[in-house]
């Protein structure tokens, strides 16, 4: 497994060469900067850890700097893991968008937009409770009945109810990479991807 961090761009549409409109997420992709290298023998478990975007050095620990300087780095915003890289890195590699090529089949995660607190209407799908008849005039978008009476008389655990909604880690599979430019570090998929413009995007391959 191959992986790359990203920040979300934004959206666009491409043709194919069939003519047909595809809508895409533009993601900006690397360069990441192996930072970290952790071996069985050292660290317990085997895994790369990749570094993406530009820090201030005002905004920066001391031991962050001096941790950025073994890879011969600047320091990095986001650092993430990954465990099983297929080729072996060594520290202060640079990794870019050429790990990719156009065609190919990647996961993507992502932290989702949150949302708030929101109702069942939205949060789960239901439909209300029903007509305004009978005197109901503000139970439209109410749960209705929980299905507990005298026996258990409580609420069952996991019933779908109100609450926050979004803001949760979302991995998309097998989404296409429909384009790239490795001059302007750009990897174009196909759909929409999870989370807000400027959020950060994890690529596995």
């Amino acid at each position: 497994m191959s992986g790359l961090i990203g920040k979300k761009i934004g959206m666009t549409s491409i043709f194919d060469a069939d003519g047909k409109i595809i809508p895409c997420t533009v993601i900006e992709a690397g360069p990441c900067v192996v930072s970290q290298v952790k071996t069985k023998e050292k660290d317990g478990y085997t895994a790369t850890q990749l570094s993406f975007g530009d820090k201030k050095l005002k905004h920066t620990s001391a031991g962050i700097k001096g941790h950025f300087a073994k890879a011969n780095s600047s320091p990095k915003k986001k650092i993430v893991e990954f465990k099983h890289f297929t080729s072996e890195q060594k520290l202060g590699d640079i990794i870019d968008v050429n790990l990719f090529a156009e065609g190919d089949f990647v996961d993507i995660i992502g932290t989702s937009k949150g949302k708030g607190f929101m109702g069942v209407v939205k949060r789960h799908g239901f439909s209300g409770v029903g007509g305004t008849t009978h005197g109901q005039h503000n139970r439209l978008r109410a749960p209705g009945s929980m299905g507990a009476s005298s026996d258990p008389s409580r609420v069952f655990p996991g019933m779908r109810m109100a609450g926050r909604m979004g803001g949760a880690r979302v991995k998309l599979q097998n989404i296409e990479v429909v384009k790239i430019l490795a001059d302007k570090n750009v990897i174009i998929v196909r759909g929409a991807v999870p989370g807000a413009k400027g959020s950060y995007i994890l690529l596995e391959k």
